[in-house]
């Protein structure tokens, strides 16, 4: 995975949350905030938490009883979610690395992490920090995009855009956002991080916008998608943005919009 796609600057942050949150990521958020409500956690540790669309959840369904610490690697995308958020003395913020978590061992009830393992560049490194920070028992909770053909509004973005630079084409979704899917692979590198009692789910829910304009702009410019295309030239983002947003229509329709949306929701015990 090159460096780029992490890179979440600029206009990023705010597209993304503004547009991408409430279309894909809220839904997953809420299932994965309910699951950690029921194990009855004391301390909780989010990590990758992005523009804190789980964060948000978590402490909408957990309330005061749990203490909870976000951490992102990203700090635009972190002083995003906190301006997202009023002060709470039981919620922490932090800017650290998944992979080098800056905690104690064993502190932690449930780790969380709302699609940002596919980000991490070793992930049974991240995992296996993820298992020194839980207690014995304790749970990491997380959730991955499955393939992107079984997420349509990103898969009709990404063929259009391969379509017009097939030369060079954008690689990040399909690459990182939804390049981690294989149930084997995770249970492989959960086992091999320490981990045991892994249970992989699919879940499905729909994905709804107001006009095929807003999954064209959250896609080409509220990702790091966006970088790739602007190397096609100064006017590439603007006529990626049309192109997808006309092809997004076509497929959907010229009013609000509503297409699929595919994940994997993880669970394994430290």
């Amino acid at each position: 995975m090159p460096a780029s796609d992490k890179e979440f600057v600029g206009s990023i942050p705010e597209l993304y949350d503004r547009l991408l949150v409430p279309m894909i990521f809220e839904p997953y958020a809420r299932d994965l905030a309910q699951r950690a409500k029921s194990f009855g956690p004391h301390d909780l540790l989010e990590t990758a938490a992005g523009t804190g669309a789980a964060t948000r959840a978590l402490a909408s369904e957990l309330g005061s009883n749990t203490r909870i610490v976000t951490t992102d690697l990203n700090e635009p995308m972190l002083a995003r979610a906190r301006s997202r958020m009023p002060h709470r003395p039981d919620i922490t913020w932090r800017q650290a690395d998944a992979l080098a978590l800056p905690f104690e061992d064993a502190r932690f009830d449930i780790v969380a992490c709302q699609f940002g393992a596919m980000f991490f560049p070793d992930r049974v490194k991240g995992y296996a920090e993820a298992h020194r920070v839980l207690r014995p028992g304790g749970r990491f909770l997380f959730n991955v995009w499955d393939r992107i053909e079984e997420n349509e509004f990103a898969d009709v973005v990404v063929q259009t855009t391969w379509t017009m630079y097939p030369n060079n084409p954008p690689l990040f979704l399909a690459r990182t956002p939804h390049g981690y899917h294989d149930p084997a692979r995770i249970r492989a590198d959960l086992t091999a991080a320490g981990f045991k009692d892994i249970a992989i789910e699919t879940i499905t829910h729909r994905s709804r916008a107001a006009s095929a304009q807003d999954p064209a702009i959250a896609y080409c410019q509220g990702t790091p998608m966006r970088g790739e295309i602007e190397k096609h030239g100064a006017s590439a983002l603007e006529a990626a943005t049309r192109s997808a947003a006309e092809a997004l229509a076509r497929r959907f329709g010229t009013g609000a919009i509503d297409g699929q949306i595919q994940a994997l929701v993880i669970s394994a015990v430290a």
